[in-house]
């Protein structure tokens, strides 16, 4: 053990004038319990590698920091029926923590319910969640009404509905994450975002069977959660590049969405479709899902699997998609590789291996 591990561990915990950033050092479940409600503006809550409980709430703290003392033995927060909840929490950043075994969501992130009080600046780094649900429309990491995130690095494994949830959050990045999904769970998407989303990056993450729709640009929201309140749309701007989707019944389904771009992706081996373009919102004053992208993706799939490529619901704009670039390749019958699309595809190229090399 570091001699500077040894020192945060033989620290209680120190609150300083609350006008100063504090570092609230942080052993075991005893001292977490204590520190709690004592948190304020500009905390950093440090925490000693063990074992804590879950139902852990935070309400109102702004310049918020929760990470581990030793990245490379995160405190591990297990069981409940949610791990934290950070509710109106500004300028959060989470860091190395590991989160398994809740009932319900393993961590809550929203504005408390203020639709014109967003949730602002929220980092997300390095988290392992897992075992979420198992069953049930329980999400792995749940966001509601925020704005400017950034999720990085982290990994869900096993969870009930999604493995992120975005609903009403804007300017979301989520970078360099993995989503493996479990038999014994009931994974429905891994990434979702939907009741007015917009300005949502999904970037080099990783999707194994990671649900029926691992990537679902839109989805189906009360019209009561909605942020902002009467959009029009489930999400726009969704912009969905250099991922790998590997399995699942489709790659990416396109639900209520209002323009996204679906490019440089991998796609290995989807169960049915490679796509879907639905419309689960189906308020007469909410636009068509319309105005997609997708281009220059290597898509491997089985023609004994798929038989229509696309996916297509009522009440939707497929004939706004446009496709280009894409590289499509049966497996098992290269020269049965040539989709039939909802619209003509530009410089799209069938029958040869993207994975090999040239």
């Amino acid at each position: 053990m570091s001699s500077h591990l040894c020192c945060c561990l033989t620290v209680w915990f120190t609150l300083v004038s609350p006008t100063q950033a504090d570092i609230v050092l942080v052993r075991d479940a005893a001292n977490l319990k204590t520190a709690l409600p004592a948190l304020a503006d500009g905390t950093t809550l440090r925490l000693a590698p063990g074992n804590y409980p879950g139902e852990l709430a935070v309400k109102d703290v702004a310049n918020l920091t929760v990470e581990a003392a030793d990245p490379d033995k995160p405190p591990h927060f297990i069981g409940g029926n949610y791990a934290w909840h950070f509710s109106g929490c500004s300028n959060l950043k989470l860091r190395h923590l590991r989160i398994s075994g809740q009932s319900h969501n393993g961590l809550n992130l929203d504005d408390g319910g203020r639709a014109d009080r967003p949730m602002k600046n929220v980092a997300l780094k390095r988290l392992d969640i897992s075992d979420i649900g198992p069953k049930g429309n329980f999400d792995g990491i749940k966001c509601s009404g925020l704005e400017d995130v950034a999720i990085n690095d982290c990994m869900v494994e096993g969870w009930g509905g999604q493995a992120i949830d975005l609903v009403g959050c804007h300017r979301v990045v989520i970078s360099a994450c993995k989503f493996t999904g479990k038999p014994s769970h009931s994974q429905a998407s891994g990434v979702q975002c939907k009741g007015g989303s917009e300005d949502v990056t999904i970037e080099k993450c990783h999707f194994f069977d990671a649900g029926q729709r691992p990537i679902n640009a839109g989805g189906s929201t009360g019209l009561a959660y909605f942020r902002p309140v009467g959009a029009k749309y489930e999400a726009r701007r969704v912009n969905i590049r250099k991922n790998v989707i590997s399995g699942s019944l489709c790659a990416c389904a396109f639900t209520g969405v209002d323009g996204a771009e679906f490019t440089g992706n991998t796609i290995l081996f989807p169960e049915k479709w490679v796509f879907r373009i639905l419309q689960e919102t189906t308020d007469d004053s909410f636009v068509p899902c319309r105005n997609v992208l997708v281009d220059n993706n290597a898509i491997v799939f089985r023609r004994s699997k798929v038989g229509d490529e696309v996916n297509i619901g009522a009440k939707t704009s497929p004939e706004s998609f446009r496709f280009s670039k894409n590289q499509w390749f049966a497996d098992d019958r290269p020269d049965r590789s040539r989709p039939k699309l909802p619209s003509e595809e530009k410089d799209g190229t069938y029958g040869s291996d993207p994975r090999v090399k040239k």
